[in-house]
C-alpha cells in the first residue's frame, strides 16, 4: 500500500503512541494501514420489496447503516428520480449492473449519462452469454472487448467490470475461466468477485483475491454454507482473510452485500448482515 508522506507521520505518531501504551508498533502501523471501507447493500437481495416501495426500501436500508446501494434495475424510476431518492436517504451509489449490451455500440452514451447522473461510476457486467467464456480463445476476445470499453469509461471517470458466478470457475487448459479472463484483460478491469458464488462454483475467493491485487474495486460479500439461512458471517467464509486481503492490496472502496437465503423477510435478513459485519469491526 503506498504511503503520502503525511499519512506516513500519522501512522508513526499512531505507533509511538501505541508503544507508550504496550502495543507493538508494527501491529499499529498495521492498523493504520488498514482502510475502513464503506458497507453497501446490492438491491437485489430486496428485489421484491423494491418493486413495491422502492423509495421505503432505500429509506430502510440507510437507517440501517448501510452507506450505499447497488442497482441491478431501476424499477421504472428514470436516472433523477434514482439520484432524487439517493440524495434525501443520504445514500451512494455504489454501482450498477449493467447488461453488456447497454455498454455496446451506440448504447454506450446512454448509458454512461444514465450512470453520470445518478452518481455513479463502477459498470458492473453481471453476466454474459456462456459463449463469451467457453474457451481460451473466446476469453481473449471478450478481454479485448472489456479493455475497448475501459478505455471508452476511463474519460468519464468510471470504471468497467465483471461479476463473478459459480460457472466462472470451471477449468479451462488447467485454469479457471475466471482467472484467464482477469489474467488477459487490462489491469482497470474491475473484478468484482462475490465470494459465496466463487466457493459454490468450486473456486477459492483467497487465491483470487491475492493473484489479482488491486482489481478487487468492489467485491460482494456473500454467505457460502452454514445452512440455508446463513446471514453473512454464519457461514464458512474466511471473512477474516478477505477483510485483509480488501484492506491492504485489494483496492477495494466499497463492501456490498448480496443475501439470497432469507430466515426471515428479506430487509430483516439484509439488516442481520450488517449487523454482523458490524460486530466484525466493519
Amino acid at each position: 500500500m503506498n504511503f503520502s508522506r503525511r499519512n506516513l507521520l500519522k501512522a508513526g505518531a499512531g505507533a509511538a503512541a501505541a508503544l507508550a501504551t504496550g502495543i507493538h508498533p508494527l501491529g499499529a502501523l498495521a492498523a493504520a494501514a488498514a482502510k475502513k471501507i464503506p458497507l453497501g447493500l446490492q438491491l437485489y437481495s430486496v428485489r421484491g420489496d423494491c418493486g413495491k416501495d422502492l423509495p421505503g426500501v432505500l429509506e430502510a436500508v440507510a437507517k440501517m447503516g448501510y452507506q450505499g446501494v447497488e442497482f441491478a434495475g431501476y424499477y421504472g424510476r428514470n436516472a433523477e428520480q434514482l439520484r432524487k431518492l439517493l440524495d434525501d436517504n443520504g445514500l451512494k451509489c455504489c454501482g450498477s449492473h449493467t447488461q453488456l449490451n447497454t455498454l455496446l455500440g451506440d448504447a454506450f452514451e446512454k448509458t454512461a449519462q444514465f450512470n453520470k447522473t445518478i452518481g455513479n461510476k463502477y459498470l458492473i457486467v453481471p453476466g454474459m452469454p456462456h459463449d463469451r467464456l467457453a474457451s481460451a480463445d473466446a476469453i481473449k476476445k471478450t478481454a479485448a472487448l472489456y479493455d475497448e470499453l475501459i478505455a471508452k469509461a476511463k474519460p468519464l471517470g468510471m470504471r468497467v467490470g465483471y461479476h463473478a458466478h459459480g460457472g466462472d470457475f470451471k477449468k479451462i487448459d488447467g485454469q479457471t475461466a475466471w482467472d484467464l479472463l482477469f489474467s488477459t484483460a487490462g489491469r482497470e478491469m474491475v473484478m468484482q468477485l462475490d465470494t459465496g458464488n466463487c466457493l459454490g462454483g468450486g473456486g477459492d475467493p483467497i487465491a483470487v483475491l491475492k493473484k489479482f491485487p488491486g482489481q478487487t474495486t468492489t467485491i460482494h460479500l456473500k454467505e457460502h454454507g452454514g445452512g440455508p439461512k446463513a446471514t453473512v458471517g454464519k457461514g464458512d467464509v474466511d471473512w477474516k482473510a478477505v477483510f485483509e486481503i480488501c484492506e491492504t492490496t485489494g483496492g477495494t472502496e466499497w463492501y456490498i452485500v448480496e443475501q439470497e437465503r432469507y430466515g426471515g423477510t428479506p430487509l430483516d435478513t439484509v439488516k442481520q448482515c450488517i449487523d454482523n459485519l458490524r460486530d466484525m469491526g466493519k
